[in-house]
């Protein structure tokens, strides 16, 4: 069975005015233009669906979508709406007495607001069994070092202490293989169901078909979208083009998934004790480094209660004391408090992103311009990066652009180059360019690149690289290397939009970019101060180094007091 929909990835279309295109980007939806009043015209701009959409996508995706068994066909009741859980896999021999369900969460990392959780707690409370949330940790997952494994490891710790104390349910970690972890897991405590959250990546949907073959048959499977406000294959059953043609889509549906959540209701039947044991200290520190090349960071605090302090805290939160400037600072990358700040935490789904909406939109009426622009970001950007990850299976690489970006670029592929540089020389950060050397430096140090220059960042990659497939390859390699949300659906249509032209329309041809979007740095100076932007980065680099020199002193200083106190004992 196919767990993901056939084709899939995500990226922007934008729609635009005369005069010079002033994209709108903000943390949460990497790379994506904010589409100006739809009037005026340019007439270089390819204003119509290219005929290979029509003719291929939209008659042949509908067939790749995975025969699932009708969640109202097999599930008799839920506190989650039916629209939300697909049933991957129905028990066909039955138990005389039914075994206990278990949460297998990987992407939404929280225990608030989490339907995928909501719904887990409630099948075994209505089956009467108890219910366990199991967590893999994979010796590998795309490249990710201490940076983002010790955000993660950090948040699932005050998570384990959480819901076993408030509502004694007990947490599984597991390191190795999820095929093998999960399964034997199932097999192990007599499990009757496994809830799953949803993620669009091909390895993720990988994992998840090969789990279905190794289940015993009286295992049921389901997999609820607790990442998505409106549910990816609910807003669409194929690829979309852009952003125009799935925003009156899953707008349309908000009135019926934007709601407040239940309230997670304590499980019945509690799991036998254990003698389970993390030494959650020992672990991170393990983690932490043997991906030390890419060092955490230490701007942003890890865990619910930081993210719900990021979102509405009275300090320094994004809606209580930042939204009212979020339209116009966003865009202006000396300003990165514009931003929303959130992106880490929705990456790693320690907040749902249903909730940021729902606290966004009670402040309409005092901001309609700021809250409009976020919801934009936060639902149909970020969702329409799902879409396509979900439906196109190359959203990473060049197969994956459509027919006629390929076209274009393959087309320009020879074109001579200004500079070239390798992969190691773009990692340092040592061109020509000192606008581009600042954006990587931000991104390498700081675990964050404001969200204009990745655009930039990316598009003078695919003008210093001798492919189109090369360009491509460095900029999610780097991006999923350093920065903290990298290896998610918004990155990788970022690069896809950037270099591909994916969600966006042809422009006018030029050597190298064909009819790709084209940015340079002369545009950058028209837009925002880019000597200022540059002294800022090397200020933000020098106190990350000297943090991390007081940091190395303090480390030492402790090891050799522990040495001393070894030899005096």
């Amino acid at each position: 069975m196919e767990v993901c929909g056939g084709k899939r990835n995500d990226a922007v279309n934008v729609e635009h005015t005369g005069g010079p295109q002033k994209p709108i980007v903000d943390d949460v939806s990497t790379f994506k233009p904010q589409p100006p009043p739809p009037f005026s015209l340019h007439f270089h701009l390819i204003t119509q669906l290219p005929n290979e959409y029509d003719r291929h996508y939209s008659s042949t995706l509908r067939s790749h979508s995975p025969p699932m068994a009708a969640a109202s066909s097999v599930i008799e009741t839920t506190a989650v709406q039916l629209g939300r859980v697909r049933v991957l896999k129905e028990g066909i021999h039955q138990l005389p007495q039914p075994g206990p369900v278990v949460y297998w969460m990987f992407r939404d990392q929280r225990l608030r607001d989490n339907w995928a959780l909501i719904h887990a707690v409630d099948q075994a409370n209505r089956l009467n069994v108890p219910v366990a949330v199991a967590f893999n940790l994979f010796d590998q997952f795309l490249g990710a070092k201490a940076r983002q494994l010790g955000f993660m490891l950090r948040g699932l710790q005050q998570f384990h202490y959480e819901i076993e104390e408030t509502l004694q349910i007990p947490f599984f970690l597991f390191q190795g293989e999820a095929i093998d972890t999960i399964p034997n897991f199932l097999k192990e405590c007599g499990a009757s169901l496994l809830v799953t959250d949803f993620s669009p990546l091909r390895q993720v949907c990988g994992w998840k078909e090969e789990i279905l073959k190794r289940v015993s048959d009286h295992v049921s499977v389901h997999e609820v979208d607790a990442h998505n406000i409106v549910p990816i294959w609910v807003a669409s059953n194929k690829l979309e083009y852009g952003a125009r043609t799935i925003r009156r889509k899953i707008n349309n549906l908000l009135p019926d998934y934007l709601i407040e959540f239940p309230t997670l209701k304590p499980q019945i039947k509690n799991w036998a004790v254990t003698d389970r044991f993390i030494d959650w200290e020992i672990l991170i520190e393990d983690v932490t480094r043997k991906g030390a090349e890419v060092p955490e960071i230490g701007w942003c605090k890890p865990g619910e209660v930081a993210a719900r302090e990021t979102l509405m805290g009275d300090k320094n939160g994004f809606l209580t004391t930042r939204l009212r400037n979020y339209s116009t600072d966003r865009n202006n990358p000396l300003k990165p408090t514009g931003l929303s700040g959130l992106s880490p935490y929705l990456h790693f789904g320690q907040i749902s992103a249903q909730r940021c909406a729902l606290e966004a939109r009670k402040l309409r009426k005092v901001n309609p311009q700021g809250v409009d622009a976020f919801l934009e970001e936060l639902i149909v950007r970020r969702e329409l990066s799902d879409n396509f990850c979900y439906y196109q299976p190359h959203y990473d690489s060049l197969q994956g652009a459509w027919d006629w970006a390929r076209v274009t670029l393959t087309g320009h592929a020879l074109d001579k180059r200004e500079h070239i540089y390798t992969k190691e020389q773009l990692e340092k950060a040592q061109t020509a360019d000192l606008l581009w050397n600042a954006s990587q430096l931000e991104m390498v140090h700081h675990g964050k690149m404001h969200g204009f220059m990745r655009m930039y960042w990316a598009k003078k990659i695919l003008e210093w690289t001798s492919s189109p497939q090369e360009a491509l390859e460095t900029a999610i390699y780097l991006n999923d290397k350093y920065h903290i949300d990298g290896r998610d659906p918004n990155g990788y249509v970022g690069c896809m939009w950037s270099i591909c032209g994916v969600h966006d329309q042809g422009w006018k041809e030029r050597p190298v970019f064909g009819k790709i979007r084209y940015m340079n740095y002369a545009g950058c100076k028209r837009k925002f101060d880019v000597d200022g932007y540059i002294a800022y980065v090397k200020r933000l680099v020098g106190d990350v180094k000297k943090r991390k020199a007081e940091t190395l002193l303090d480390s030492k200083a402790k090891q050799v007091m522990k040495i001393q106190n070894l030899h005096a004992k």
